[in-house]
């Protein structure tokens, strides 16, 4: 007995069979896991630029920063009083005229229309002149600025990608072993970052400080020691600020860890885990090429809110350690309603989230293929 074989013919070079649908080689087609579930196409290549998408960025970005110095510059002058009537409070010395020239200087000249002074703010603004601060002396703002602002960087910045770091790190491994002895690191650093920071900093002073005398009490270096690049000073930078860095850290991790162990729970359960793990690929691959590479993206946006607050964030830890930085000069600039050195710093933080933010993106664009669709 003979058998008809289905009728078969070529449609550009691959086979189609009689229902009309073309056939390949399954030995041709690329493997899925081994060239990247989350690609839109199983091929390994050269990702291409999102230059759409990251354009589309640029363009928020920019109307975002215009926006927001719009708003700093005319938040101030809705306040009541201005940074010269404290100063002639605290000065009744000053004589009427040198008053009025305070106030030209200060760009708040009654004798000019709002939208002149606006135009003028941001004709000194393109020139990078951010005023002079009556609180300091009538210095300007960005010398003043710029000897804070290291400080804050420094500390908080290395004390932050720290925690970010470890965070993301043991929540990866915590979620990749649910169920074992390390679901309890989960409880504990939550426990205590819902600590409040000022309480714990004065904990960790009172241990560590007073009782114990590891550390200094507060300033960023000891009296009498001159800031300079030498091994001294290096050394008294470390040992002052090693305690509020651990802190910071402390407070900060068991968001981190929790937020990486949950996301790590829910990529977990996808098919393309399952699959990789079933092909037989080494665990450590499975985990970080797949499962952590996942799992870490919502954790980019998170910690680039983060770096960019570091600037301004501070506040607490540097009143609790006395501690000079951006977060203490902005409070004292409140407080003298020293116009000028607000706005300086208001438009340093903003500049700092807005920069945090455009570079998360564009990690965003690189690290998820899903990003680069936006573009076909």
């Amino acid at each position: 007995m003979t058998t008809t074989q289905p009728h078969v013919h070529t449609r550009g070079g691959d086979p189609v069979d009689a229902d009309g649908t073309t056939t390949t080689d399954a030995a041709a087609l690329p493997d899925a896991v081994e060239a990247g579930t989350t690609a839109t196409r199983a091929v390994k290549g050269r990702s291409r630029v999102p230059w759409r998408f990251l354009g589309g960025r640029a363009v928020f970005y920019v109307f975002t920063l215009w926006a927001a110095i719009t708003i700093n510059f005319f938040l101030p002058r809705m306040m009541k009083g201005d940074a010269v009537t404290q100063y002639l409070a605290r000065n009744r010395n000053v004589s009427p005229e040198a008053a009025d020239a305070l106030r030209a200087l200060l760009g708040l000249d009654t004798d000019k229309s709002l939208w002149q002074q606006y135009v003028d703010y941001w004709a000194l603004l393109l020139r990078g002149d951010l005023g002079v601060s009556l609180l300091h002396g009538l210095r300007p703002v960005t010398e003043v600025i710029s000897q804070s602002l290291p400080w804050t960087i420094g500390l908080v910045g290395f004390a932050t990608v720290v925690s970010f770091a470890i965070g993301t790190i043991g929540g990866a491994i915590v979620g990749w072993r649910r169920g074992s002895r390390l679901d309890a690191l989960i409880p504990v650093t939550t426990f205590l970052s819902t600590i409040p920071y000022f309480w714990l900093g004065l904990l960790a002073i009172a241990l560590f400080s007073v009782n114990l005398g590891w550390f200094p009490i507060g300033k960023a270096y000891g009296v009498g020691i001159t800031p300079e690049w030498s091994p001294e000073f290096i050394g008294q930078v470390i040992h002052h600020g090693t305690l509020p860095a651990a802190t910071i850290i402390i407070a900060s991790l068991g968001g981190w860890m929790l937020g990486m162990r949950n996301m790590m729970l829910t990529v977990l359960d996808e098919d393309y885990v399952m699959v990789a793990e079933a092909k037989g690929m080494p665990r450590k691959r499975v985990l970080w090429g797949y499962a952590a590479r996942n799992a870490v993206l919502p954790q980019i946006q998170s910690f680039a809110l983060s770096i960019g607050f570091i600037v301004g964030g501070t506040i607490v830890m540097e009143m609790v350690f006395s501690y000079p930085g951006v977060g203490k000069l902005l409070l004292d600039a409140t407080n003298a309603k020293d116009y000028a050195l607000m706005q300086g710093v208001f438009l340093v933080i903003t500049l700092s989230v807005l920069l945090a933010n455009l570079l998360a993106d564009v990690a965003y664009a690189f690290l998820d293929p899903r990003t680069r669709q936006t573009e076909a």
